[in-house]
């Protein structure tokens, strides 16, 4: 059973940078794409940045030039650096992976932004 594990979420002051990690576990195959999502209170779960296994990324608009999304050294991890974090940025963050047409998804780690 394919199992994705998010860590590094927090509290953050303005302007602030965390780095989130994900590791899957219960699988040896590759998934062709990780990523991460997120889910403000009220508001539906969005894209912020995957990355393919040939290394190709994609970033929501919020996400670009701020947040870099990179593929772990170990096999099946992804991470994302985020930085000058804002209070909009506040949300639980989803790790998500997927292979032929499967998703999954980690049960995912609050970022807040707060002075």
């Amino acid at each position: 059973q394919v199992q994705l594990v998010e860590s590094g979420g927090g509290l953050v002051q303005p302007g602030g940078s965390l780095r989130l990690s994900c590791a899957a576990s219960g699988t040896i195959f590759s998934f062709s794409t990780m990523g991460w999502y997120r889910q403000a209170p009220g508001k539906e779960r969005e894209l912020v940045a995957v990355i393919t296994n040939g290394g190709s990324t994609n970033y929501a608009d919020s996400a670009k030039g701020r947040f870099t999304i990179s593929r772990g050294n170990a096999k099946n991890t992804v991470d994302l650096q985020m930085n000058n974090l804002k209070p909009e940025d506040t949300a639980v963050y989803y790790c998500n992976a997927e292979r032929s047409y499967v998703k999954y998804w980690g049960q995912g780690t609050q970022v807040t932004v707060s002075s």
